[in-house]
């Protein structure tokens, strides 16, 4: 952030105490932490654990985990349930938060979790995904997008089912 959000003025550097360097508007006289949205991923898992859900959107060939924006007033948890309802029409059995990381491309902190649902239909996709498929645990590791958030997500649940800790 380079500009105060409220007044436009250039923002500078400042020690604010407890805290370190912050950017600091001089005209408002306030610190400006920085703003960023929150959003959730999800590697959407078989009930047998032994099939992933992934999918492909806005006309991109590379398979990727199901995400989405929390809304205000909503949490994570509640984000999770509703994504994986509207995007692929399967409801959310149990779900396990794993970890989080800052993506910088978007200003966004991606909440991960694993969600187990009972059916595995794929009959209700919304207009949003182009394509949704079920893949094994194995076949998961070749699909999703190389060298990207979603496969850093899905290597370390898979890691984790196949240890039986999911």
């Amino acid at each position: 952030m380079k500009y105060c959000y409220e007044c436009g003025t250039k923002l500078m550097v400042k020690e604010c105490e407890g805290e370190g360097p912050i950017p600091y508007c001089n005209t408002c006289q306030v610190f400006r932490f920085p703003i960023f949205s929150t959003a959730i991923s999800t590697a959407v898992i078989n009930r047998q654990r032994d099939k992933v859900l992934l999918i492909q959107q806005y006309n991109i060939k590379d398979f990727i985990l199901l995400a989405g924006y929390v809304n205000k007033g909503e949490s994570a948890e509640q984000t999770l349930v509703r994504e994986v309802m509207e995007e692929v029409g399967l409801q959310v059995d149990e779900y396990k938060y794993m970890r989080s990381e800052y993506f910088e491309r978007t200003h966004t902190l991606m909440l991960n979790f694993v969600s187990i649902v009972n059916d595995d239909k794929l009959d209700a996709l919304s207009a949003e995904v182009d394509q949704a498929r079920w893949f094994t645990l194995e076949e998961a590791k070749q699909a999703v997008l190389k060298n990207s958030l979603a496969e850093s997500f899905l290597l370390t649940i898979i890691q984790k089912i196949e240890a039986g800790i999911i």
